[in-house]
Formats: structure tokens, C-alpha cells, sequence
């Protein structure tokens, strides 16, 4: 508890609320992400990305998966900011929102749409865009899903990346809509965190004592 983000909130979970998340992230983890799926094998075979056993080079998983994070924070930036839209945002975002202090499953909690444009899209473009190797694309899914997880979590563990950017935008609704920072800080929409304790906290702690006190209110 000491590690919570939210010190207030989600003490308990609200089961009724709870179990509304649950089914949405499952019906999207499964319904929506199906076509999804066969879209992007689809894609990737038409684009020649390897299937093989062939596996690639370390020095090209690198290089590809830094362009993947690259063209994430692009994609998701973009189309993030085109939910906050308040025409955009009242009808698809705003559910995403009901949380204003997230866990970890509401990573996928988001009318389908948002899910398919949002969330799912700009992770599959980066193996597309660079022909990746199938076990490529598999590590850097299972990177991206571990992130946002964390990103979403409510706590701010020692050792891992940090949350308080994402957590950030849940409570206030307004900055931090980029994954890396990069495109909210060329944007300036990141002003308001910069200029909160949070954004002090915003780093991986190295240490036991939670960022919070560390760095109190």
C-alpha cells in the first residue's frame, strides 16, 4: 500500500464496477482482437515478414525495436490526443476515463473502436513497417502489454518503469498522451505534469522508500 499512487481510491475495488471492466476487457481481449489478429498476420504475409525458424540477428532486434517504440509513440500520441476531441471523447474515450484511478486490467478497458485504433494499431505497425520476424513481433507485444499493465497499475514499485505520467493523465484528464514523453514535450503537453510532483517522481526508484516520500506533497 505504501507504493500506491492514488493513496485514497480503489481501497477496496469497487466489485459492481469491477466486473463491468472485466467483461468490456474480455470481449475485447478476445472479440475485437480476433479480426485484429488475422488482419496483422494477413498483413505482415503480404509485407514478408518472416514465419520461419530463421531466427533474426540480436543487433536487429534492437534496431527494431526502437523503431517499433518510435512509431508507437507516434500513433498512440496522435490518435490518444483525437479521443480527448470532446466530440470524440464523449462518445468512445469517456469510458476509458471512468477510471480516474486505474488497475492495471483497465489497460484494455476502452470502447472497441478506441481499442482497435488506439491501443491495438500502433503496436502492430512498427513489425509491419519494418518486415519483422514473427518472434519479433511476439517480444515486442509481450513488452508493450507488460508496459501499459504497469503504466495502468496504480502503484509505483521500486525497479520498475514508472507509472506516474499515465496515472497522471487519469486523474486529470489532460497531458501525458504520448507512451515515451517525446511527443507531449514537443507538443507542450506536458506543462501542467512537468510543473507537479509527480513528474519528479516520474523515474524508475532504485530504492525501497516509495517516491512519495521522497518526493511528499
Amino acid at each position: 500500500m505504501k507504493y500506491k499512487v492514488q493513496m485514497d481510491k480503489n481501497v477496496p475495488v469497487d466489485r459492481k464496477k469491477l466486473k463491468k471492466a472485466v467483461k468490456l476487457v474480455l470481449f475485447n481481449g478476445f472479440v475485437v482482437a480476433f479480426p485484429m489478429t488475422l488482419l496483422g498476420i494477413y498483413t505482415m504475409k503480404l509485407r514478408g515478414c518472416a514465419f520461419s525458424g530463421d531466427l533474426p540477428t540480436f543487433t536487429r532486434v534492437v534496431v527494431e525495436l526502437i523503431m517499433f517504440s518510435l512509431v508507437e509513440e507516434f500513433g498512440f500520441y496522435y490518435s490518444h490526443r483525437l479521443m480527448h476531441h470532446p466530440i470524440v471523447y464523449k462518445y468512445i474515450h469517456k469510458i476509458h476515463h471512468e477510471w480516474t484511478a486505474p488497475i492495471g486490467i483497465i489497460c484494455i478497458y476502452a470502447h472497441p473502436l478506441e481499442h482497435c485504433l488506439v491501443n491495438m494499431m500502433p503496436v502492430i505497425l512498427g513489425p509491419i513497417i519494418m518486415g519483422s520476424h514473427l518472434s519479433t513481433t511476439w517480444m515486442w507485444y509481450f513488452i508493450t502489454l507488460v508496459s501499459t499493465t504497469i503504466s495502468h497499475c496504480g502503484y509505483h514499485f521500486p525497479f520498475l518503469p514508472s507509472q506516474e505520467a499515465h496515472d497522471f493523465h487519469h486523474q486529470m484528464f489532460i497531458n501525458c498522451f504520448g507512451v515515451l514523453g517525446i511527443l507531449d514535450r514537443l507538443h507542450g503537453t506536458d506543462i501542467i505534469f512537468r510543473a507537479s510532483k509527480a513528474y519528479k517522481r516520474d523515474k524508475i526508484s532504485l530504492s525501497l522508500t516509495p517516491m512519495s516520500q521522497q518526493y511528499p506533497d
